[in-house]
């Protein structure tokens, strides 16, 4: 997901926290239904109509127009070059039935009553105001249609041991984050914004990605070892002044230190939404 809103520089910064350095996309591309939507599954019904919002490089959106053909699927991103990454990835994944545009989730560039079903992963914890942007999706929606939303909770993160870079991680990442406009704990008030928005049938439910394998710390650990120097976040982090450099350099460092411990473990719950008007 990146900036959705296309916004002014005097409107909230409501900005996507990472950025698109290669580093951040790497980690989208394990993402699938079966380990990022799962709560979704029941309600994918094959021929309906999906818009999957702040899709990404589009391998969750790839794999929801798999299960729901011969439905449609449309994804939106608000940065041109990432949606022609989605698109891209669908051609060469021979999945016809999903299209991408650039897209802003408060101003939805389609018509009332339009999808039986709108799905946002990692989402609303990066918007200045989810409510209005739910309230926006709540309009394109089908009488009976669901709003999907699944959103981390950064204030349940648990990390194992309790290297003291990583604890300054998850302080920074924290600041930065609300720097930006937008809430690290979304996850748990996401069933809050949805009734907020106008739903008034709301299931809630939580799951958690875990990262433990020497393989998973691999992945994750030397993902975030360059993200953390690398990425946009890296630059909000010493232009919000909650960071330098040699700040941002130590916590690489315990990154890869996690890393190479087979102790190391990573938990990350989420909340997750199914939303009914």
């Amino acid at each position: 997901m990146t900036d959705l809103t296309g916004n002014s520089e005097s409107a909230p910064r409501d900005e996507y926290i990472h950025g698109h350095h290669e580093s951040v996309l790497r980690s989208h591309t394990w993402r699938t239904v079966a380990n990022s939507a799962a709560y979704l599954i029941p309600e994918l019904c094959t021929g309906g109509v999906l818009l999957d919002v702040g899709c990404g490089p589009g391998t969750i959106t790839v794999d929801l127009a798999r299960r729901l053909a011969p439905g449609r699927v449309v994804g939106i991103d608000a940065s041109p070059d990432i949606v022609a990454r989605a698109t891209g990835l669908s051609a060469d994944e021979g999945v016809h039935n999903a299209s991408f545009q650039v897209g802003d989730v408060y101003a939805l560039d389609f018509a009332d009553d339009t999808f039986d079903i709108v799905h946002a992963h990692q989402v609303m914890q990066h918007l200045a105001n989810p409510v209005a942007a739910m309230t926006e999706i709540r309009r394109v929606l089908r009488p009976g249609g669901v709003f999907a939303a699944r959103d981390v909770d950064y204030g349940g993160v648990m990390i194992a041991p309790p290297i003291d870079g990583l604890v300054d991680w998850m302080r920074v990442y924290r600041e930065v984050h609300y720097w930006n406009g937008g809430d690290p704990d979304a996850g748990r008030s996401l069933k809050t914004w949805a009734r907020r928005a106008g739903f008034t049938t709301v299931t809630s439910s939580a799951s958690v990605w875990c990262f433990a394998s020497d393989a998973e710390r691999e992945w994750w650990g030397e993902s975030w070892a360059v993200r953390v120097t690398e990425s946009s976040f890296a630059a909000h982090a010493i232009e919000s002044g909650v960071a330098d450099l040699a700040d941002l350099k130590r916590m690489a460092a315990a990154w890869r230190e996690w890393v190479r411990d087979p102790d190391g473990w990573f938990g990350m719950p989420h909340g997750e939404i199914l939303a009914r008007a």
